[in-house]
């Protein structure tokens, strides 16, 4: 008896219809886009959507506590930049943002060198170094304040000593060099370095974190390589190391300088506006003029300021950052 055998291939899948695989598709990219949409929306209210209202509320007259929101157009601006306050904020601040970048950079990488060589106990220093970021920039503000009085901390240990001429740190209202420029004397604020001073304590340790691990992937036969060509360790350093750490150079100033032009409570913990307002900072300004003084669109216009020094740099490292991928 002959049976009839079946051409039909075992285990074969049955195509799916192209109406079943756009359904597929269309799920697959539903799902993300709904679990990312609560994200999404609070984003969109409450940091660009409050970042709308402060540009507003910054052309507007409302500057009591009764609200007023006719158009006042750039006038809150144009007191602004004509201010002696804020005139000196501006000084204050690209004084501090040179000040803590450069040193809180030089440090890291002098510690990230020195622990990278493999010394006994690394472990412990790199926790010893790292330390201060744990602390709020509050804290770190109330600690040096003491230990920068010129009555207490460091000044009374060196009056200890014998020394009679001792800095007065964060009371000095001396500026060098001193350089009459709209309203103000332009040059180095002396009370602003005991505020850099603080934070580049707080922020080495982060540099040489991220300078650490820079080194840490660099492949030892380049140095080997060098060397063997008669490279000095200096050279080696110069020449080797420093042009691979390139990238983490850059992300560092961006960072830096980030929290550098929006610095508000190490300086309000530590010195406040200062005398003469030689420790002021847009972020203090911002918050007595707003919450203490109920000048609201002077306030949102200060803050509106903040954000463009802020956005001017970091939107072209984003937009190098973003061209690079791409190549």
């Amino acid at each position: 008896m002959n049976a009839t055998r079946s051409t039909r291939p075992l285990n074969t899948k049955q195509p799916v219809p192209a109406s079943g695989r756009r359904s597929v598709w269309k799920s697959e990219k539903l799902v993300p886009i709904l679990m990312l949409l609560p994200s999404l929306a609070a984003i969109a209210i409450f940091v660009y959507g409050f970042i709308a209202w402060t540009g507003f509320v910054s052309f507007t007259e409302w500057n009591t506590l009764v609200k007023n929101f006719a158009f006042a157009g750039f006038s809150n601006y144009q007191f602004l930049f004509q201010d002696f306050r804020f005139q000196s904020d501006l000084r204050n601040t690209l004084t501090f943002t040179i000040l803590f970048i450069a040193g809180g950079m030089l440090i890291g990488l002098f510690l990230a060198i020195m622990v990278d060589r493999k010394i006994r106990g690394e472990a412990f220093f790199r926790n010893v170094f790292v330390f201060p970021m744990a602390l709020s920039f509050v804290v770190t503000g109330v600690v040096w304040q003491w230990i920068l009085n010129p009555t207490t901390g460091i000044n009374l240990l060196l009056k200890s000593l014998g020394m009679t001429n001792v800095p007065s740190w964060f009371v000095s209202t001396e500026i060098v060099p001193k350089i009459h420029l709209g309203q103000i004397d332009f040059g180095l604020p002396l009370a602003i370095i005991a505020v850099a001073i603080a934070a580049i304590w707080q922020m080495s340790g982060f540099a040489m974190a991220m300078y650490l691990a820079g080194l840490r992937g660099i492949s030892e036969d380049l140095r080997e390589a060098a060397r063997v060509d008669g490279a000095t360790e200096w050279q080696v350093l110069l020449k080797v190391i420093l042009p691979q750490l390139k990238p983490i150079t850059m992300s560092l100033i961006i960072i830096l300088a980030h929290i550098s032009l929006k610095i508000f409570d190490l300086v309000y913990a530590m010195t406040g506006p200062g005398a003469m307002f030689v420790t002021d900072v847009p972020g203090v300004y911002m918050f007595e003029t707003t919450f203490r003084g109920n000048h609201y669109a002077q306030g949102a216009g200060i803050a509106m300021i903040m954000l463009l020094l802020v956005s001017l740099l970091i939107v072209p490292y984003l937009i190098f950052n973003m061209r690079k991928g791409e190549e």
